[in-house]
């Protein structure tokens, strides 16, 4: 009997304590954490508490909401969350501010990779290099966004001249609005740029871009060499055609663009005519030569005399190792 009472006074001991905790708004569980700037007791233990306001399935589903919000690991996601007590706005701000930090500690990291984007019209086209470390990155729907949406940025403004290289200082200070699940709302391009850079966790960058057009009576068309998708790739062709005679239609011209344009990818071409070309580079320069034959059966379709205006060839990283070619001058193949 005396046995029997024995057993039973740690018994109910555990039970009055077992009711006492689940009486308590939270629960707690003891564990060892390493987490980055967490204080951590002097015998490396301390007591996590959780929210019983938060279901399990419900922060499972902040935590994917903000994954797909900024393609940040899910490691810093969880993290962040459990840190602003499952606000997933105030999150989201934390972890933009911790990837502006990181990306500006990774710029003077070598970006080679990436990819050109054009954007154009009938008369006028645009072309940018967006750079990053790795052609993973590359695949990236949200760099791909970006570079595409530089380009149309690019094709806004006005240059002065047919042709027009610039550097990235003439588009990062201007606005651009951006309309991409992961990234929206108005903003300056430095701004998205940082943005898409602390998403992709490397160096992003835009290098330069290049702006053709035609004031006469002509077309621009454009060639694009490897393409993930349409107006993307990793060598770009331009080229702008004139005819003679400002009444004649345009639509063979515009046929025969294309393919002059995929001729001056393929030929890496640096002079426009037989007359710039030295007497040494002539052997060399005979594929671009060729093209005059392509122009001259143009000229009888049309019923005008039809020229190449000028061209530009660009390539994704062409430059970077040797030198940062920053106004893009190792991109044109030819002026006229």
């Amino acid at each position: 009997m005396s046995w029997g009472q024995g057993v039973r006074r740690p018994i109910v001991g555990l039970l009055i304590r077992a009711k006492n905790q689940a009486s308590r708004e939270y629960s707690y569980s003891t564990f060892r954490t390493e987490t980055l700037g967490t204080q951590v007791p002097p015998n490396g233990m301390f007591l996590r508490r959780f929210s019983s306001e938060v279901s399990a399935s419900e922060q499972m589903n902040l935590i994917k909401q903000l994954r797909e919000r900024t393609s940040a690991p899910i490691k810093d996601v969880k993290a962040s969350l459990v840190n602003c007590n499952w606000d997933i706005e105030a999150a989201q701000k934390v972890l933009r501010k911790r990837g502006v930090v990181l990306a500006a500690k990774k710029s003077s990291r070598t970006a080679a990779e990436g990819l050109l984007a054009i954007a154009q019209d009938e008369k006028r086209a645009s072309v940018v290099e967006l750079n990053c470390e790795t052609d993973f990155v590359a695949r990236n729907d949200v760099f791909q966004y970006l570079a595409s949406s530089l380009a149309k940025k690019a094709l806004s403004l006005q240059g002065p001249g047919d042709i027009l290289p610039f550097g990235p200082d003439y588009l990062e200070n201007m606005s651009i609005t951006l309309d991409h699940p992961k990234l929206s709302g108005e903003t300056t391009v430095q701004s998205a740029v940082t943005e898409v850079a602390a998403m992709v966790g490397e160096n992003v960058k835009l290098r330069r871009g290049f702006m053709l057009c035609t004031s006469a009576h002509g077309v621009v068309s454009s060639y694009m060499h490897t393409c993930p998708q349409p107006g993307l790739g990793r060598i770009a062709g331009l080229v702008s055609l004139e005819a003679e005679d400002s009444s004649a239609l345009l639509d063979a011209v515009k046929e025969v663009g294309s393919s002059i344009a995929m001729h001056i990818v393929a030929a890496k071409p640096l002079f426009l005519s037989k007359e710039l070309v030295s007497a040494a580079a002539v052997e060399n320069e005979c594929e671009i030569l060729r093209t005059q034959t392509v122009l001259n059966d143009l000229s009888k379709k049309v019923g005008c005399k039809v020229t190449i205006g000028n061209f530009i060839r660009m390539e994704v990283g062409e430059g970077i190792g040797r030198s940062e070619a920053a106004d893009g001058s190792e991109a044109v193949a030819g002026a006229a």
